[in-house]
């Protein structure tokens, strides 16, 4: 009842504003480099625009970046991942609504010589812990993104500040994470990332998967309408349509049937 009340009244500040008709050809979708580098979006938006006619245009960026540009109205729809930004953009009024979309999982990945010797770890602290202790060379996007959110959340629960490190063995590119993990193949450097990207990245070179499985490692998506009340040029109905088809029956059933490398690697979850 209450999500319905929600819907009601984005779509009709929209509908009053006279820019959320039917009639709009296009929404835009701020969203995130792995949704995109992963061959994700590629996949789902075909089956949506065929069925309503309406274009998406996707901004693929960091989720901070992604978070800010919503807030500065430059976008219908947020597709992200770090959930307790998400959940201050709607207490802020940007979004109408945070609405659980899918979830995968981060890996943490390094050279096969492993100088930290984590190989075959499931406890993401611990690595860390020894990947510091080792003065292991280690690459951050330090973009703000969902990953660099869930990096540092790592680093602070293990008790570290790598920070302070910087330019030494903990090296900041401030790239997206295929730039990351291309330096990382690069230098031979541990990094963390989500495991879609991983699987569509093709220049691993001596890198491969050495940490997985910590629930900690857990990474939810969410989907929100900005607030068509603090930005009236919301396209709110248009872009409503798409959330809801997200996470109706036929989105979710697309998520679901996503492969790489024959491996479903998003996992459907709305309520």
């Amino acid at each position: 009842m209450r999500r319905a009340i929600l819907r009601a009244v984005a779509l009709g500040l929209g509908m009053m504003a006279g820019v959320a008709t039917a009639e709009e050809p296009f929404i835009v979708v701020q969203s995130t480099t792995s949704t995109q580098n992963s061959g994700l979006l590629d996949y789902l938006l075909p089956g949506f625009e065929a069925e309503s006619g309406i274009d998406v245009r996707v901004v693929a960026v960091g989720t901070g970046q992604a978070i800010r540009n919503a807030v500065n109205g430059d976008g219908d729809v947020l597709l992200v991942h770090s959930k307790p930004a998400e959940e201050k953009f709607v207490a802020d009024g940007w979004g109408v609504e945070r609405l659980d979309l899918m979830y995968n999982d981060f890996v943490l990945v390094g050279p096969k010589s492993d100088p930290a010797g984590v190989k075959g770890g499931a406890d993401i602290l611990s690595a860390l812990s020894a990947i510091e202790a080792a003065e292991a060379v280690f690459a951050s996007r330090a973009d703000d993104s969902g990953t660099h959110k869930a990096e540092m959340s790592h680093w602070a629960d293990a008790g570290l500040d790598p920070t302070e490190a910087s330019g030494e063995w903990y090296r900041e590119t401030g790239s997206g994470m295929g730039a990351t993990l291309n330096i990382a193949s690069g230098m031979g450097a541990y990094t963390l990332t989500d495991r879609a990207t991983w699987l569509s990245f093709g220049n691993r070179g001596d890198l491969e998967i050495l940490v997985e499985g910590d629930p900690r490692l857990f990474n939810q998506y969410g989907v929100i309408l900005v607030n068509p009340e603090r930005h009236p040029k919301t396209r709110a109905t248009a872009g409503q349509r798409f959330i809801d088809w997200l996470i109706g029956p036929d989105g979710q059933a697309a998520i679901a049937d996503f492969r790489l490398e024959g491996q479903q690697v998003f996992f459907p979850n709305a309520q």
